[in-house]
């Protein structure tokens, strides 16, 4: 007859043996239901992916590759999330999908504040790659940053500057910011400013540069170039030349470059000043007795027979002599 010790000992252990019975029992009850929702969740990955594919390949061939790969995404998403409810509702009858979408509701507010930011820009970069007021190849300026668009993302667009670096710019930034889209037209028009000499003839000038403008290779005959009398500086007379050339950067500044050498090249031809700012600074000692004749007007000095003596004999003869 077992003793007391024994049944207390006994005891824990029968139950201990019980649970780990009943829990190897439960899950070999619920293996076809496990291999089933294992099936599901595989058999949805590679419908995913292919749906996925499906869609990048329609927006590819509709030209718009980075929408199709948003899109794919989402609905690969979507599919992933509904195949995990069904399996937790396959593995675990007693669960009702309902409830966990309601919970999932309820958490959506959390989860909104958590990743509003992330949020934001899914958004933002959605409606940019619907509304597509750019596209890939572009060429964009936002805020500080100027440069080729690479590639339009869920999170943010990225450009590729001009000096070979590249730029992540969040989608709500672009979506908030104003955007100059510099390649959105053919062609675009460029300017620059030649300030005469005030003895050159302003209309001579103007026929002779617009004359070299349109011999410069790169630019549009239609729009046609123009030259301009702009603006009367204190030593130039300005003359804006303005033209129509491609509108990729490297082609701008090729026109540039040759127009600026063009309008040099006439100028130096044409014989047509073009002058630098200058400044001209006096200095009066008003020292010497000999500092110049004081009864001829001179900048700071009163004109007159009797002009202002130098200060070293105004203080002389107020010094008292000891």
């Amino acid at each position: 007859m077992a003793s007391g010790t024994d049944r207390i000992i006994r005891a824990p252990i029968e139950l201990i043996s019980g649970k780990t019975q009943a829990m190897v029992e439960g899950f070999f009850l619920q293996l076809p239901n496990i291999i089933a929702a294992v099936i599901l969740l595989v058999f949805a990955w590679l419908f995913g992916k292919v749906v996925a594919r499906i869609v990048a390949g329609i927006a590819t061939r509709r030209q718009r590759p980075d929408l199709g790969n948003l899109l794919g995404s989402l609905a690969k998403g979507i599919f992933y999330l509904l195949a995990i409810l069904a399996a937790a509702a396959i593995v675990f009858p007693t669960v009702n999908p309902g409830d966990i979408l309601a919970m999932l509701g309820i958490g959506s507010v959390a989860i909104g504040f958590a990743f509003k930011d992330i949020l934001q820009n899914l958004l933002a970069g959605l409606l940019l790659l619907i509304r597509r007021p750019y596209h890939r190849g572009d060429q964009i300026k936002v805020d500080d940053f100027e440069g080729t668009v690479e590639h339009i993302e869920s999170r943010a667009t990225m450009i590729r500057t001009y000096d070979g670096r590249r730029v992540i710019i969040p989608n709500s930034d672009v979506y908030t910011s104003p955007v100059t889209v510099n390649t959105a037209y053919d062609i675009r028009r460029d300017e620059m400013d030649i300030g005469i000499g005030y003895g050159d003839e302003p209309r001579a000038a103007r026929e002779a540069f617009l004359e070299a403008i349109q011999g410069v290779d790169g630019v549009l005959a239609d729009p046609a170039p123009e030259v301009l009398p702009w603006k009367l500086n204190d030593s130039t007379l300005d003359l804006r030349a303005r033209w129509w050339a491609q509108s990729p950067r490297a082609e701008q500044l090729d026109v540039r470059s040759r127009v600026l050498l063009a309008i040099y090249d006439t100028a130096a031809e044409k014989g047509i000043d073009l002058p630098f700012p200058t400044q001209v600074m006096l200095f009066h000692d008003q020292t010497e007795e000999a500092d110049g004749d004081r009864t001829r007007q001179r900048e700071g000095w009163p004109a007159g027979d009797e002009p202002p003596r130098p200060r070293w004999k105004v203080e002389k003869a107020e010094k008292p002599e000891i």
